[in-house]
């Protein structure tokens, strides 16, 4: 198992409608998550920075190929092009990427 966590900005107007999508997602979604081997993923939403923070178990084997295969479903992209224009990605995310990475630097269970 490997625990990832991201950060990712949010337009301060959007932060009411990225509630509100976040407190019903959908179902195909949520299946195409599990699907992709992931698991206890949480968004956490820190104000008035704007900032979201995201973090997920990864159960799999091949990350990259996961999250190939999680791109590629036409109702993950349908939710992403919604949900996308409430982001801002931080101005140093890597090229290509969306939301920014983050080193784990402490963990107890």
């Amino acid at each position: 198992m490997q625990r990832m966590g991201s950060i990712l900005g949010i337009k301060p107007e959007a932060i009411a409608e990225y509630k509100r999508l976040h407190a019903a997602v959908w179902p195909e979604v949520l299946d195409k998550i599990a699907d992709c081997n992931i698991k206890n993923y949480s968004i956490f939403l820190r104000e008035p920075e704007n900032l979201l923070f995201a973090y997920f178990e990864y159960h799999g084997t091949d990350f990259a190929a996961d999250s190939a295969k999680m791109a590629a479903d036409p109702k993950t992209q349908e939710w992403w092009a919604i949900n996308m224009p409430l982001q801002v990605p931080l101005a140093t995310v890597k090229e290509g990427d969306w939301w920014a990475t983050t080193e784990e630097v402490f963990h107890v269970d």
